[in-house]
């Protein structure tokens, strides 16, 4: 299978670090292109594979697949193996909720609290809708925790793409110090542990310092 991923800047692009992680999780071969985000020719590169000359892009051999939750789901279904949902039934309806909610909403959150890699300071001050939002996304892993069949450290014990979908909050929360309850700090420090996205990390903070 002929996989090529289309991404943005490492540093700023936490849509494309969802679909990077959850490509990671099959453990299947692949070919990467960053395309730089704000340049006078993004949209003219990113148009060559798809209409909505947005990032990520999977190109596969039957199509190129826009948007990050319908590559995860392609992913899925073409590498069961890997396990990328929960196998209990419940919990695998619950991970799906979640990263919709994920992918669909908190809107202040991502307005007042952009995804920067570098970032390294808190919002002050929080504003309510935002502060109401991080308590939302609180709840919704203490949610999927309660669905969980597996034991393990992640939203639903086994690493899977639920974590991929969330480790952008994550950094989110740890870039703008969030002080956190102990089982979602523990949780955020499991996710910067992943060594994928240690990886991605390093990549975005060379980026930085360039």
């Amino acid at each position: 299978m002929s996989l090529h991923l289309i991404i943005g800047d490492k540093k700023i692009s936490s849509w494309s670090l969802r679909a990077w992680l959850a490509l990671t999780l099959t453990g299947a071969k692949y070919t990467e292109e960053l395309v730089r985000l704000y340049q006078p020719d993004t949209r003219q590169k990113l148009l060559k594979y798809s209409a909505t000359a947005k990032v990520p892009l999977l190109k596969t051999e039957s199509g190129v697949i826009a948007d990050s939750l319908a590559i995860a789901e392609y992913l899925a279904e073409q590498f069961p193996e890997a396990g990328l949902w929960p196998r209990d039934v419940a919990a695998r309806a619950q991970a799906r909720s979640a990263c919709a909610q994920m992918h669909s909403g908190f809107f202040a959150l991502r307005t007042h609290m952009p995804f920067d890699l570098a970032h390294d300071a808190p919002l002050s001050p929080m504003p309510a809708d935002v502060q109401a939002e991080i308590e939302r996304m609180l709840a919704l892993w203490a949610e999927c925790r309660a669905a969980a069949t597996d034991a393990g450290p992640y939203l639903f014990g086994t690493l899977g793409l639920a974590d991929a979908f969330f480790l952008p909050v994550a950094v989110r929360l740890r870039t703008y110090q969030v002080e956190l309850p102990a089982i979602d700090a523990a949780y955020v420090e499991t996710l910067y542990q992943w060594p994928a996205f240690k990886t991605w990390q390093q990549a975005g903070l060379e980026e930085a310092a360039r």
